[in-house]
């Protein structure tokens, strides 16, 4: 069993039969009141994405989830597919399974794909990815660092602001839980 207020981002567990995980949660401390947890949790089979408000001492059941190292192949039709590095299985999730996590993906990488009672529900990616810059205004000579930013195109087609002196071709770190330019790969 966990509580509401050990809920972390990332953390499993079902809860009226339903398996959810956490995306982002705040512990609030009332002055004379009691605490409050104000999570955002998205369901791992349906994809919705709720926001809930617990007490601190509540409990829910904690989900055994198996994460195996698995390589991305290809989409099609909202339908995305994984490869196991080990016994070659292929499995599929759909786009709402994946979520977010979506954005980040590219053909041939490897990635933990999360498993509940031998059914893929959802993706763990890592804290950064480096994608290809494909489309970007150029930049000019004496743009820094400290300049400003820019929007920018990447691969798989997710929008960025980068630093001006970021042009297209170059290969960019970007964190996959904010969605942020970290540097230069």
């Amino acid at each position: 069993m966990i509580e509401a207020g050990d809920l972390r981002m990332g953390t499993v567990f079902e809860r009226d039969g339903q398996l959810f995980v956490c995306v982002d949660y705040h512990h609030i401390k009332m002055g004379r009141g009691t605490a409050q947890v104000r999570t955002r949790l998205r369901n791992l089979r349906t994809g919705a994405i709720v926001d809930e408000t617990f007490r601190p001492e509540q409990r829910f059941p904690m989900a055994r989830i198996e994460k195996r190292k698995m390589q991305y192949l290809y989409s099609d039709d909202g339908t995305h597919h994984f490869m196991d590095n080990e016994t070659y299985d292929q499995v599929a999730l759909g786009s709402n399974e994946l979520g977010d996590g979506l954005r980040y993906l590219k053909e041939g990488s490897e990635i933990g794909v999360l498993m509940y009672e031998g059914t893929p529900v959802g993706v763990d990616l890592p804290t950064a990815v480096a994608l290809l810059v494909t489309e970007t205004e150029p930049g000019y000579k004496g743009d820094t660092a400290m300049g400003g930013n820019k929007p920018a195109r990447l691969e798989t087609g997710l929008m960025v602001q980068v630093p001006l002196f970021v042009s297209n071709g170059d290969v960019i770190k970007v964190d996959t839980r904010s969605g942020v330019y970290l540097e230069r790969a």
